[in-house]
């Protein structure tokens, strides 16, 4: 893995803020929001029951850069996770970081390797989305669970190998 990619898998604050510094123009494409079993590690993390699963790709300047999934429980939607049903294209950031009620856990680098679930399940929906590879035999990523109101939602965010830099001390 690159130095690079371990930057971003311990940048604090919000990733949508530092996608924004890269380019003119932040999309977020919805790859998939549904109801859907938890792979392994959410699990071991969130327990059992029905979540929303959501994953998209956001790019920069339409070059894809990061694969995300949230995942947070069902009932949560009539709740304080209500704003997750009619996010759409816009980016789950602005949702975390502009409510001051929103509690972070630290950061978890993850190094996905091949043959795990969720190395394939990015491998496969990066190539679907771009018609191409994913371009590296690790996917690198972090995961953080947000909690409102005691109720959790937690984000993996997988960076391509095609990430630029990170700039320090933003």
């Amino acid at each position: 893995m690159s130095l690079a990619l371990g930057r971003w898998q311990r940048a604090p604050g919000s990733l949508t803020a530092r996608l924004k510094q890269l380019g003119k123009h932040f999309e977020v494409q919805t790859l998939r929001q549904r109801v859907a079993p938890l792979l392994r590690e959410e699990r071991r993390e969130l327990g059992v029951g029905r979540f929303l699963v959501r994953e998209v790709i956001l790019l920069v300047d339409g070059q894809p850069l990061v694969w995300a999934r949230s995942v947070a429980p069902a009932r949560s939607l009539a709740g304080p996770w209500r704003a997750l049903g009619g996010l759409g294209t816009r980016p789950l950031g602005q949702l975390l970081f502009d409510d001051p009620r929103v509690a972070r856990s630290p950061l978890k680098p993850h190094r996905w390797c091949r043959g795990g679930e969720g190395h394939g399940r990015v491998r496969r929906d990066w190539q679907a989305f771009t018609g191409g590879h994913w371009g590296g035999a690790v996917v690198a990523g972090r995961s953080s669970v947000f909690v409102r109101h005691g109720v959790k939602l937690r984000v993996y965010e997988a960076f391509a190998p095609s990430l630029p830099a990170c700039r320090r001390g933003r």
